[in-house]
């Protein structure tokens, strides 16, 4: 099913595509994919079954809002393989959540299943401004996570010569970068600023370096982080978007021409926006809880997927088909301070607008007796005097309440003093109220 072009430069004829167009082949698959399902996932086929629902009766796209849900509970009750839809012997690669909310969740790919990916991520890379003949340092991890094989593939198949750092080792990326002077990284946002902080303890400029283009996903980020890498590296960042449910990276990508939302590839994902709470389908614009369906998986094609994060539907700009507005945040994630809701990307902005602060921070919540207590922990960029420092702290409190509504304890520390993830992604959250006896559970990104 892949449409890609024999000249990877240029545009598929898809992203070029009418409305009507990509509408119909939308329709097409769709019927296609909710046929499959029915006659080879057992799940699927008893859902559909106990609401008297038959594949062949949805004419319209819009048909899609009476199907059921579903959700990650769906494939761990199912685990590890009872929501494939293929015999073991057509799987031919297997990938898997970190499974920190509970088993992991198993996802696999028939050789079609790769292809598709690779074409996806190949068209993100390209939509991000990376040509055949680039050199692309992959420091997304490889394994069980999706980040660095999609992102290794899809590079191949643009064109590019891929250099498979993976994360951690962060003087040698370093050193990989100025010796082999790649031009692209795929990398989360959060380690692409400790890499950065390396080049400086190293003595070194990071924009004097060969990159010029930072594909950035795996965690939420903000355009106030945006703008500090883009600032600090003299490149363009670019955000991804993928989980590994539904495919991995590359389900959707901003364009470097227009950096005004993800541009989701409909050709293979239909996008819903719905209410977190009531379900109902919201219109285009609304933000919600983003649910996508695949439309041409084989191995694990999912119907109405409940991501859990948290954007908005926008219109074309720059391709044919549709934007997602920036990831918020997820609607498991959100927390609850004495009745306001708060997102860490909210406090980010916060911290991101004040130069004298670094992008890396904590949010530690607490409860004592019946009272939510937030400490924002955040690093400051350089030493300063103690009078100085109350006064950053006094400064960011007040902005906090203001902005966000709550009422917060912020704590400087020494730069350089908060763990640096180089592997997986960033811990922005430690929830105590939910868990008092382990200090460091991460509730953000799950």
């Amino acid at each position: 099913m892949s449409l890609q072009k024999s000249n990877p430069t240029e545009l598929e004829p898809i992203e070029r595509a009418s409305q009507d167009e990509l509408r119909s082949l939308q329709l097409e698959r769709l019927r296609w994919s909710l046929r499959y399902v029915y006659d080879h996932v057992a799940h699927y086929r008893d859902r559909f079954s106990a609401l008297g629902l038959n594949p062949q009766d949805v004419k319209s796209l819009a048909a899609l809002a009476h199907l059921p849900f579903t959700v990650k509970d769906d494939l761990r009750r199912n685990y590890p393989f009872g929501m494939f839809a293929v015999k073991p012997a057509e799987v031919i690669r297997i990938h898997a959540s970190s499974g920190t909310t509970g088993k992991p969740t198993i996802v696999g790919y028939t050789r079609a299943d790769i292809e598709n990916w690779s074409v996806l991520m190949a068209r993100s890379i390209r939509a991000a401004g990376g040509k055949p003949g680039d050199m692309a340092l992959v420091s997304y991890g490889y394994g069980l996570f999706t980040g660095g094989l999609g992102a290794h593939y899809g590079a191949e198949r643009l064109g590019c010569a891929v250099i498979p750092m993976s994360g951690g080792q962060t003087e040698k990326q370093v050193q990989m970068i100025n010796d082999l002077r790649p031009t692209i990284i795929l990398v989360t946002p959060s380690y692409l600023l400790t890499i950065a902080d390396e080049f400086v303890r190293q003595g070194l400029d990071p924009a004097a370096s060969s990159l010029r283009v930072g594909i950035l996903g795996a965690e939420p980020w903000s355009e106030a982080m945006r703008a500090e890498i883009e600032n600090r590296l003299h490149l363009d960042a670019i955000d991804i978007y993928g989980l590994s449910e539904v495919m991995g990276p590359g389900v959707a990508c901003e364009c470097a021409e227009t950096k005004d939302g993800l541009v989701i590839w409909e050709d293979h994902f239909y996008p819903e926006i719905i209410d977190p709470e009531t379900g109902q389908v919201l219109p285009d614009g609304s933000v919600g809880e983003l649910v996508l369906t695949s439309l041409t998986r084989e191995a694990l094609p999912l119907i109405r997927y409940r991501t859990r994060d948290l954007a908005k539907l926008l219109p074309p700009t720059a391709r044919s088909m549709r934007r997602i507005g920036r990831i918020i945040g997820r609607s498991d994630d959100m927390l609850i301070i004495r009745g306001v809701n708060v997102f860490p990307s909210q406090i980010e902005e916060l911290i991101l607008r004040d130069v004298r602060l670094a992008p890396q921070y904590r949010l530690v919540v607490s409860r004592e007796g019946r009272m939510d207590l937030l400490e924002v922990r955040v690093e400051l960029r350089r030493e300063s005097e103690e009078v100085e420092q109350e006064r950053i702290s006094r400064e960011l409190q007040h902005q906090i309440k203001c902005w966000v509504g709550v009422t917060a304890t912020v704590t400087l520390a020494p730069p350089g003093s908060i763990e640096r993830v180089v592997v997986g992604k960033a811990r922005r959250v430690i929830d105590r109220r939910t868990n008092p006896q382990n200090l460091h559970a991460e509730r953000n990104n799950r």
